[in-house]
């Protein structure tokens, strides 16, 4: 029995609709800048890894006391795993993150000098850090145009064809190679604010889309 074929992937809007979607999205919004509260390096790397499977007001009520008084990787060792369980214990997987965020401020303090690396591969060496935490750090506080693919952008992506692919990596390489590079270091936060809050999952409210009549969507809805 012949085994079926995966959905072939469409290509890729071409340049000029990206230039023209990129400059609309800038237009609206010049500097946009992730939702998530911090203070640092640092504080953004712990927010990041708090924020899987929970929102990021959820984890910015979370976090408001508790950066007010914790920046540093050995100040959050020194504040102790049972106080940072019950400080952050409003949001999803509580434990196993205050865990990590432990383990990761020793390890930033045993091998960077308390420092938070400048290199993906680095950053996600550190306990529940994937690759989508490390390019929302080197984006935000490094500015290095890294595109960091959460379920917002995956289905942005796809959904309009800026940036189809498969997987997340997929989507985050078609970022890359399709979006003009003018609009690289931005791109993500573009994304993930189309997606937050006009092409929502469910219901996009494609009535007010700002690139309505440049989106090959076929089930648009009013």
């Amino acid at each position: 029995m012949a085994r079926a074929s995966s959905p072939r992937i469409p290509q890729a809007l071409p340049y000029a609709t990206q230039m023209a979607i990129f400059s609309r999205f800038r237009e609206a919004e010049p500097q946009p800048l992730t939702e998530l509260h911090y203070v640092n390096a640092f504080t953004l790397l712990v927010a990041v890894a708090l924020s899987a499977q929970s929102t990021d007001a959820g984890v910015n009520k979370a976090t408001q006391n508790l950066f007010s008084r914790v920046t540093t990787p050995q100040e959050m060792l020194d504040f102790g795993v049972e106080a940072l369980t019950e400080e952050i214990k409003t949001i999803g997987l509580f434990r196993q993150k205050a865990k990590n965020v432990i383990a990761l401020s020793q390890r930033l303090v045993d091998e960077y000098g308390g420092e938070v690396p400048q290199s993906r591969a680095a950053l996600t060496t550190l306990p529940g850090v994937g690759r989508k935490t490390a390019n929302v750090v080197l984006n935000a506080v490094f500015h290095f145009p890294a595109q960091a693919v959460d379920t917002h952008i995956f289905r942005v992506g796809n959904r309009t064809r800026i940036a189809p692919g498969r997987d997340v990596e997929a989507v985050e390489r078609a970022v890359e190679d399709n979006v003009p590079v003018e609009f690289q270091q931005n791109a993500h936060h573009w994304l993930i604010l189309h997606g937050r809050y006009i092409c929502q999952a469910k219901r996009p409210r494609c009535g007010i889309c700002p690139i309505e009549d440049l989106c090959p969507y076929e089930e648009k809805t009013q």
